[in-house]
């Protein structure tokens, strides 16, 4: 009897950690086993008694940033990035075009088994969210409220400027969020900086021109009284020591991928974040070399395990290629 205690003991151990999982709940189950009863455990699975697989989107490669930011606060991740490298960038598309490739995209990565989402393009924020929402099963977070949270954090005066592209900039996306939390806002559209980025220009004279025209013409028609600029571009970020070169003292920046970052530990919360190192995996649908050559200014490291996918695929879960 002694020996059929301990079998039931160790069945019982074997069964809860493979069915249950760490804080695991549910009700038991009884079935005879050799004449005695052996008790299994039917659970809902907690979301954190494992490594979260993380997916991250963009129109290109500046939704990186998004990446690092994320990946540096949470490394006990698995992450998956799908960059829309053909089709960019989403800046100069139309509501109706982002919100088809976004959603696309966002099935590809939820069919790999992603367990949050993050839309790392303030584009696709800002023209596609709820399609994405609408389209998938897992959380998604966006940039733009983070972003103006991270605003409303700083600000005294409660107004703001927001540097983005054209279709952010038309969308209103940051004045509506910022609005919401008291302020008035000013956006300014600077089309030139993602060129300009994307061919490394990170600290030349025509760059910082280029911004300090932005600059000027913003502060033309913003009130004295602003005291925050946010970024509202993935790429703006790499230009951020330029801009504060540029952009007067008075005025605090806000990265909208650093707010992101903080928005991901938040809705992990309760999960091991930092224990660990993360793994990464990339999708592309244009050319993976050119892919290979631009990652590193935004990530700080090579990228290895790039992939083709074809969003257009007439199945109905998009096939990455090799």
């Amino acid at each position: 009897m002694r020996y059929l205690r301990h079998l039931h003991l160790v069945l019982s151990q074997i069964f809860t950690r493979k069915y249950r999982g760490a804080g695991g709940t549910g009700n038991p189950l009884r079935f005879p086993a050799s004449g005695f009863c052996v008790t299994l455990i039917q659970v809902t699975a907690n979301p954190h008694s494992r490594r979260p697989v993380i997916g991250v989107f963009d129109s290109g490669v500046g939704g990186l940033t998004v990446l690092r930011a994320v990946a540096s606060l949470v490394p006990n991740a698995d992450y998956l990035f799908f960059g829309d490298t053909a089709r960019l960038p989403y800046g100069t598309k139309s509501q109706e075009f982002v919100a088809r490739y976004t959603t696309l995209a966002a099935r590809f990565l939820a069919a790999r088994g992603i367990d949050l989402l993050v839309i790392g393009c303030n584009t696709a924020s800002a023209l596609a969210l709820y399609d994405v929402k609408s389209a998938v099963s897992v959380p998604v977070l966006g940039v733009i409220e983070p972003g103006a949270d991270a605003a409303a954090a700083i600000s005294h005066s409660r107004e703001a400027l927001v540097f983005a592209t054209e279709s952010t900039c038309h969308s209103h996306a940051y004045q509506r969020a910022l609005a919401r939390r008291g302020f008035a806002t000013y956006e300014k559209a600077c089309p030139l900086l993602v060129p300009l980025v994307e061919e490394g220009w990170l600290e030349s004279p025509v760059t910082e021109q280029v911004a300090r025209t932005y600059t000027i013409e913003a502060l033309r028609t913003a009130s004295a009284n602003v005291d925050v600029l946010v970024l509202g571009c993935t790429h703006y970020p790499l230009l951020r020591p330029l801009l504060r070169r540029v952009v007067p003292q008075r005025i605090q920046i806000v990265d909208s991928s650093e707010a992101t970052a903080r928005a991901v530990v938040q809705h992990l919360n309760g999960a091991e974040l930092t224990a660990g190192e993360p793994t990464y995996r990339f999708y592309v649908t244009d050319s993976v070399e050119k892919f290979h050559r631009q990652a590193p200014l935004f990530l700080g490291f090579e990228a290895e395990h790039v992939e083709r996918a074809d969003l257009d695929a007439p199945e109905g879960v998009p096939v990455a290629t090799a």
